[in-house]
């Protein structure tokens, strides 16, 4: 398996002086998802919850909804001409009768650790109609009070971000703002990929009363994953883009921007929030 983290010779500057020491980094490296032995995309990744990382993303494409529709998940042997496995390319087998993505959701070019999008082939093929439509939900209802103190408890829960400085992370939280899982990863859409695949191995979909947090700007795409799997609640400590506020006014999804202290934005599915008395 990759490490989480590797370590380089750096040199440091600091007040006018250099000295060399060791750093400690976040790996980075290519994961090549592949379905019934047909390769589908390659995603730049942090090593460690592949088989989550997978599973997630198949979801977020509409392939998969249940743990039952997936047969089995390994890594491929001989992935290079020596025949080492490099643990960076996995292989899901579907279960009998479960349909295999068409070529529409082929990627054509590697997917960074910063945009998952990259690479599709249209707009359209990433509106995926979900199994778990958000606006069919039980009604669930948080406070500004209770949204406020999720990131400092998400930033408490990232182990890997102390040593680096260079993870995003995504967390579930209650309704009542128990963390229920937390993930690191270089690219902020993995991390959510690795949350979704974790709770269909466990039987959790649709994550109907969660909420999910994550760090940095909350794009398209996350916000395409929270509906794809039936989150009602997307709050993101930066900025959310113009297509992730259409998407999540259009599927019911309530987003919340610019999480910080007690200030936040509520772009959209704002009957969610108990908002105070002007």
């Amino acid at each position: 398996m990759g490490r989480v983290t590797e370590r380089r010779r750096i040199i440091r500057i600091k007040d006018g002086r250099a000295s060399a020491r060791p750093d400690t980094l976040v790996a980075e490296e290519p994961l090549e998802i592949r379905v019934n032995g047909r390769p589908l995309a390659i995603t730049m990744r942090t090593p460690g919850d592949d088989f989550a990382l997978a599973t997630g993303f198949l979801v977020s494409e509409g392939v998969i909804g249940a743990a039952d529709e997936v047969r089995a998940i390994t890594y491929c042997e001989g992935a290079t001409e020596d025949g080492v496995n490099t643990y960076n390319v996995v292989n899901v087998r579907l279960a009998p009768g479960v349909p295999a993505p068409g070529p529409e959701l082929e990627r054509h070019v590697y997917t960074t650790s910063s945009c998952g999008l990259c690479g599709k082939a249209s707009l359209d093929a990433v509106r995926t109609a979900t199994r778990f439509p958000v606006a069919d939900t039980p009604p669930l209802r948080v406070t500004p009070a209770l949204l406020a103190e999720l990131p400092d408890r998400l930033r408490a829960a990232q182990r890997v971000f102390d040593r680096t400085g260079g993870l995003h992370a995504a967390a579930l939280f209650s309704r009542t703002g128990e963390l229920l899982d937390v993930r690191e990863d270089v690219g902020r859409h993995n991390a959510v990929d690795k949350l979704v695949g974790r709770a269909v191995r466990e039987g959790g979909l649709p994550l109907s009363r969660a909420i999910l947090l994550v760090s940095g700007r909350a794009s398209f795409e996350l916000a395409q994953k929270a509906v794809m799997a039936g989150v009602p609640v997307l709050a993101a400590v930066s900025a959310p883009s113009s297509l992730a506020v259409d998407l999540a006014a259009e599927s019911g999804l309530t987003l919340v921007g610019f999480l910080r202290g007690t200030q936040m934005n509520v772009y959209a599915g704002a009957e969610r929030v108990v908002l105070p008395e002007s």
